[in-house]
């Protein structure tokens, strides 16, 4: 199984080109079953994209390496020839049994033109939840959708300063609602990232508003998350989609897009086609295949579509 796709990225959003291929993360499993516990067996995977399609390269970090039991969602940025990755480390390395821990590592490597990693760097966990602001996410079972999160960092560099944050998937600390959704942000002080106050939250509305991230486009700050129906709270009927807000600055305030902030969602027919949208900075959209035709998990990558925005408005090519 493949799934949540990320590009190596250059700090201004462009997506890098090695050796005249783009290249990507996604996390992977096993094939099993019973694909929701593809969640417990996650390893990042290193893959290539060109003009003859997907190419797998393997598991992005040695075995080990992880200070995790598995790997979530992050984001990589390329800086000459070091590769800087932001993942999130689920659980804990050795644990007798599955928990749904969160934190935030990044850790780095040495990427040659043969799309190889080595001389990696030792983990170092980037941003810590405050439990004030933000919920610890150290639940050890759940379900999935119902889960605390920390997890999901996305690297953002602002053009308009040159400040440097992560967004995050959070939880609200203080909430007295199940459903506390929020993106959360931290901002890279003196070398150190530093817990800002959410950029958006969804108290007693949505549990999730995962892998968040932003694009500038004409000036404007697009911020973009996916979430799934069944994540909203009773008696708010919403598809699973792709969802996003717009602002003249990082830090808002932001307007819904088109209205209601849905910007794509799958056909009604297939409300669990695709998931996990993520917008580029050239408005291509990657996803990945949920659900087949047959009701069969998909696994694979999605096909690309294209973004045209227009102030609070959008439109899918």
């Amino acid at each position: 199984f493949l799934w949540d796709l990320w590009p190596v990225q250059h700090r201004d959003g462009r997506v890098a080109v090695v050796a005249g291929a783009e290249l990507w993360l996604a996390l992977s499993a096993p094939a099993t079953p019973d694909p929701v516990k593809r969640h417990d067996r996650a390893r990042i995977r290193l893959l290539v994209h060109d003009g003859a399609g997907w190419s797998d390269l393997g598991d992005a970090l040695p075995d080990g390496l992880s200070p995790g039991s598995r790997e979530w969602s992050g984001s990589a940025i390329l800086d000459g020839n070091r590769l800087t990755l932001f993942f999130t480390a689920a659980g804990r390395r050795g644990e007798a049994g599955i928990s749904y821990e969160q934190r935030l590592f990044a850790v780095t490597a040495r990427l040659d033109d043969g799309h190889r990693l080595s001389d990696w760097s030792v983990p170092v966990e980037a941003v810590r939840s405050d439990g004030i602001v933000y919920h610890p996410a150290q639940q050890d079972d759940g379900v999935v959708g119902t889960i605390k999160a920390f997890r999901d960092p996305a690297y953002f560099r602002d053009p308009a300063d040159g400040a440097e944050y992560l967004l995050f998937t959070g939880s609200l600390a203080a909430s007295q609602s199940a459903f506390n959704g929020a993106i959360g942000l931290a901002q890279r002080v003196g070398g150190a990232w530093t817990l800002l106050p959410p950029l958006l939250h969804a108290d007693t509305v949505n549990n999730e508003l995962e892998r968040p991230h932003v694009v500038v486009h004409k000036g404007y700050y697009y911020l973009f998350w996916s979430t799934q129906a069944s994540v909203f709270a009773p008696g708010i009927t919403a598809p699973t989609g792709l969802y996003g807000m717009v602002a003249e600055r990082l830090l808002g305030p932001y307007v819904p897009l088109n209205g209601s902030g849905l910007v794509l969602a799958n056909p009604a027919a297939a409300p669990s086609q695709s998931y996990s949208w993520l917008v580029l900075a050239d408005l291509r959209v990657a996803s990945f295949i949920d659900l087949l035709d047959d009701g069969a998990f998909g696994g694979v990558p999605g096909p690309m579509r294209h973004l045209v925005l227009d102030g609070a408005t959008t439109q899918l090519l």
